[in-house]
């Protein structure tokens, strides 16, 4: 099986790799409403990625790594924990920037975004060795084979590349917008129906 480097390759099979899923206006189900999803993985088999822009009430990166029994030492901004998705609400995913990371355990998905999904990355954050920029989300968004397909062509979903500026500096109630903007989309021109021929 041919590997795509962390562009994706545009041979239909990876092409979501790496870039913002952004959900339409009218999506039916409550937990994808309004959201922008970092796709952080699609083949043959399906797809995952994460939500990058509904924060988890009520929990901040210092509550859960202190639940964690992780010291906090480094004076670093108290960010809220995102909820990544429905699936595996258990497990946490950092997106960061590029800089850092571990050949082991590190994905890189864009030439300025990573992804590391383990307890190591928390430790350096809280000890102000960890990346420039991250985001923290619990869970993830996931789809069976074929099914995000179906959801694209069903105009539940658009899609554009990747900004690392809305993934980490982005207000997380602005990211919506500021990726159908990045499309050129006025959201007040936007359907939630299907489009005839």
């Amino acid at each position: 099986m041919a590997q795509s480097g962390p562009q994706g390759s545009h041979n239909g099979e990876s092409f979501l790799e790496g870039k913002l899923l952004i959900a339409m206006p009218g999506m039916p189900d409550p937990r994808f409403e309004k959201s922008v999803i970092f796709m952080c993985a699609h083949s043959a088999k399906g797809a995952m990625g994460l939500i990058i822009n509904k924060p988890i009430e009520g929990l901040s990166f210092n509550e859960l790594v202190q639940k964690l029994g992780i010291d906090v030492t480094a004076n670093h901004a108290d960010s809220p924990i995102l909820f990544g998705g429905p699936v595996q609400m258990g497990r946490g995913f950092v997106l960061h920037s590029a800089e850092y990371g571990s050949s082991e355990t590190t994905l890189p998905l864009t030439p300025e975004i990573s992804m590391t999904a383990t307890v190591d990355i928390l430790r350096a954050i809280s000890e102000g060795r960890g990346p420039e920029k991250s985001v923290l989300a619990l869970g993830y968004a996931g789809w069976g084979t074929g099914q995000i397909e179906e959801e694209i062509l069903a105009n539940g979903w658009i899609h554009c590349d990747a900004d690392a500026r809305i993934v980490f500096d982005t207000e997380h109630e602005a990211k919506w917008r500021a990726a159908l903007a990045k499309l050129g989309a006025d959201i007040s021109g936007l359907s939630a129906e299907a489009g005839r021929a």
